[in-house]
């Protein structure tokens, strides 16, 4: 055996431990990319069907926003319905009202006017 054989030989033996010690830490980085893999498998398995929950919530709340729609609208028509009475009745009784209010009130001061003594009218 001559020395290029011997230097061949630990050059070899240098390259085989070299491989041996870089063997480690990717066998360790596979077992990573396991364990990473199962983990977006997990949250995917399970994700799934918390969307399709999510999605029926929000299927369901605007079921409900649209019944509360559509009771908003019609107390919004009964309110405006109310004040339109209101404003029907205060034309139709309110002028009568006061005509009433006022003939009584002169028919009421006429008569206190007469209850009066004559010397207190004149003096007034």
């Amino acid at each position: 055996m001559t020395g290029g054989d011997i230097a061949g030989l630990i050059a070899a033996g240098v390259f085989a431990v070299l491989v041996a010690l870089l063997a480690v830490p990717i066998w360790k980085l596979g077992k990573v990319f396991d364990e990473l893999r199962a983990s977006i498998r997990t949250v995917t398995d399970e994700t799934t069907p918390l969307i399709e929950e999510v999605t029926s919530t929000v299927s369901t709340t605007h079921q409900q926003l649209k019944t509360v729609d559509g009771i908003t609208s019609h107390v919004s028509d009964a309110s405006a319905n109310l004040s339109a009475l209101s404003s029907l009745a205060a034309a139709t009784l309110g002028a009568p009202l006061i005509k009433v209010a006022a003939f009584s009130y002169g028919v009421r001061s006429a008569f206190a006017g007469r209850q009066v003594p004559a010397r207190r009218r004149r003096s007034r």
